[in-house]
């Protein structure tokens, strides 16, 4: 004898009854109301009269249950009448899941915890800037696959940067909170998300642009004297720019030389590190060892960070680009590239250098040397080193002419 039973965590009604010796639990979109119970129960008698009869289509009535899979279905010509004799199916219950804006604002709520602050802000900006204007009131249960390939087909069309269109990149990251926010409602409520079988677009491959160790000469001869020990830190440690912009003195250990990385900076706010595998210590060369001494001496006695402004405070990555680094590169007529290709130029004399791929993967705070191979894979030589010695032999056969600030 089946019955209808409430969930206890979303108060909604559900089907529980036996069907070919198996237990099946299917999920409604009703609430726990006398009305409701009255409904599902006349649907329940049905139920039980078509597997006493022997006619019952399991699909009939619940067309898109994951216990389809179990079963056999009946035959086609008594499905049509058991659908229309009852005038319902699974699909049809469709009330009672909240509202996209709704859900997720509860997800948000239970998984800002875990988000770096950067991340969050990211996520908000998607959610407000694109998700809630186009899906915000619909309930989580309505919204179609054909709406999810509409939208992502809308944004192809949306201005990027420079008045161009966004990019796969862009409009997959868009997509990506749409699916977690989709997939979590789809099991929380139970019903078959509709994100299913939906891919990324694909992403044309980048190629790294590192710099010569000639042009990296050049640049530090030429570069301001006040950003001097900056960029040669940043050349010569393979440091993301929020690791370096973040760096602080108390993570500057002279006597092993090492440059511990343990947090960096994000809109002007020290975070955790991108991952944990980039909690890491560099081994620093002479020349980095040489600019962090020179560094010291101006900025270690008014300031917890090692390159700062004239108050002390982290410098704005966004102001040094378009004021130092830009206008450096134009003068000395090089490509324009964005200062993370610094630490691709660090990758790729490691690899020129005949360093071992783990250690140079432990250097850059990879997992493995995986990486390494998939993108810097046309910089690979036989590798045998191990220990830093054959970078440093690098740069003492291609002495560095301009020095320490």
């Amino acid at each position: 004898m089946g019955s209808i039973r409430k969930r206890s965590d979303s108060g909604l009604l559900f089907f529980d009854f036996r069907f070919q010796a198996k237990r099946c639990r299917e999920q409604t979109l009703l609430a726990d109301t006398i009305a409701n119970r009255k409904k599902l129960e006349k649907v329940l008698k049905k139920i039980e009269q078509d597997i006493e009869k022997g006619s019952f289509n399991y699909a009939a009535y619940f067309p898109t249950s994951k216990n389809l899979k179990y079963f056999v279905a009946a035959s086609s010509a008594g499905s049509n009448q058991a659908t229309h004799a009852v005038g319902f199916n699974s699909a049809s219950v469709g009330q009672g899941t909240p509202t996209f804006n709704d859900f997720t604002d509860t997800w948000v709520s239970e998984n800002e915890i875990g988000w770096r602050r950067s991340h969050h802000r990211t996520q908000m900006d998607i959610i407000n800037g694109h998700l809630k204007s186009v899906f915000g009131n619909k309930e989580v249960s309505q919204i179609t696959k054909a709406e999810i390939l509409a939208f992502r087909s809308s944004l192809s069309k949306v201005p990027g940067r420079k008045n161009a269109t966004l990019s796969n990149k862009r409009i997959n990251a868009i997509m990506a909170p749409l699916r977690q926010i989709l997939n979590e409602a789809a099991d929380r409520y139970e019903f078959n998300t509709p994100y299913r079988n939906i891919k990324p677009l694909k992403v044309p491959k980048s190629d790294v642009e590192p710099f010569t160790l000639d042009e990296v000469n050049r640049i530090l001869v030429t570069i301001r004297p006040d950003f001097q020990n900056y960029y040669t830190v940043r050349f010569f440690t393979g440091m993301r720019t929020g690791e370096i912009d973040g760096l602080k003195w108390q993570y500057i250990d002279f006597d092993m030389r090492l440059i511990l990385v343990r947090e960096t900076i994000v809109a002007g706010h020290t975070d955790y590190t991108k991952t944990d595998g980039s909690q890491r210590e560099i081994q620093m060369p002479q020349l980095v060892y040489d600019a962090l001494k020179a560094q010291q001496k101006i900025t270690g006695q008014h300031s917890d960070y090692v390159f700062c402004t004239k108050e002390g405070k982290p410098l704005d990555h966004g102001n040094i680009t378009k004021r130092v680094w830009y206008p450096l590169l134009r003068h000395l007529d090089l490509k324009k590239r964005r200062p993370y290709q610094s630490r691709h130029t660090t990758a790729t004399l490691w690899l020129a250098s005949g360093e071992s791929p783990e250690w140079i993967a432990r250097q850059m705070g990879h997992s493995s040397s995986e990486m390494l191979f998939r993108v810097y894979s046309r910089f690979v030589p036989n590798l045998t080193r191990n220990d830093g010695s054959a970078f440093e032999r690098l740069l003492q056969s291609n002495p560095f002419s301009g020095g320490a600030a």
